[in-house]
């Protein structure tokens, strides 16, 4: 760290930055707005540079402050952890890690798996944020989340994923339906049914457009629901089919109270590991991944 610059003001540079305003940031971090403020100047001082575009009482990152954010915050979590390590017994893992999960990964499988790893390491807090994969994208790329687990591929180049577990779609609808008789679904079907699905945004939704645009110019969408729970009632109450994962109906399909239908479409996904290269991957989050990859 260059001798002139202070731990507090990259603080509050990385408060400001957070939060948009002056005032945000000295609230956060219980400071007076003319100290925040006046490190903040200090800091830019100390530079040569603005790292700021200045928008009435709201403060922008320029392209200089959004390169140098994400080392700020690696030499805050830096010396966070040299404080911690005198702290704490030698060895013992430990930390804060912020996971950002769409809705099939983070109801069906990262909550038993965040216990585990919780009960080995009980001085880590590992937090979870339940998004659609749009959201999750943009918690990594505003750095508000350290690791993503995401429904299909990462297409986004300035993030960084691997391929971490394989799942199945299926098309489902309530035992009293016309089609679950017949038990299976053809083109022409895709185009007269009324449909319930996920928001626009998540993996899940773009699956299931991606596998019927080359079987149906239009489809009729009854509702659009962010919740599976709520897909799941709807679709229990009659009215129209859904594409679910088979993690989410797999209950309701031994109790009988959905039916999968067979189709053409192509409806295998994967499940991805996605976090942003530039953000500070501490021990935690290294030893969070390695779990997350021996636990598939």
């Amino acid at each position: 760290m260059h001798p002139g610059i202070s731990f507090r003001q990259l603080q509050v540079f990385v408060a400001v930055a957070r939060s948009g305003t002056v005032a945000a940031a000295a609230q956060q971090l219980s400071l007076s707005q003319s100290a925040t403020s006046q490190s903040l100047a200090d800091l830019e001082k100390q530079l040569g540079l603005l790292l700021f575009q200045r928008l009435g009482r709201r403060l922008q990152l320029n392209d200089l402050g959004r390169r140098l954010l994400p080392r700020a915050e690696q030499l805050l979590h830096d010396l966070a952890e040299f404080v911690e390590a005198a702290r704490e017994p030698q060895g013992e893992l430990q930390g804060a890690l912020v996971v950002a999960a769409s809705a099939t990964i983070g109801t069906y499988l990262l909550p038993p798996l965040v216990g585990r790893f919780s009960e080995r390491h009980p001085a880590t807090d590992i937090q979870m944020r339940l998004r659609n994969t749009g959201e999750v994208i943009t918690d990594l790329l505003s750095f508000e989340a350290d690791l993503g687990l995401i429904e299909g591929q990462c297409s986004d180049p300035r993030l960084k994923s691997e391929v971490w577990r394989h799942d199945e779609m299926l098309i489902v609808c309530a035992p009293e339906h016309p089609l679950a008789a017949r038990g299976r679904l053809d083109d022409a079907d895709l185009q007269r049914e009324s449909w319930i699905l996920r928001e626009p945004g998540s993996g899940s939704r773009a699956v299931f457009e991606a596998a019927t645009l080359q079987h149906a110019e239009r489809l009729r969408v009854r509702m659009e629901l962010n919740q599976h729970e709520a897909i799941k009632q709807a679709l229990r109450a009659g009215f129209g089919l859904g594409c679910l994962s088979r993690l989410s109906v797999a209950g309701e399909l031994a109790r009988g109270e959905l039916v999968a239908l067979d189709s053409d479409l192509q409806l295998k996904r994967t499940f991805c590991l996605v976090w942003h290269p530039e953000r500070y991957r501490s021990p935690l989050w290294q030893a969070f991944k390695v779990f997350l990859q021996e636990a598939t």
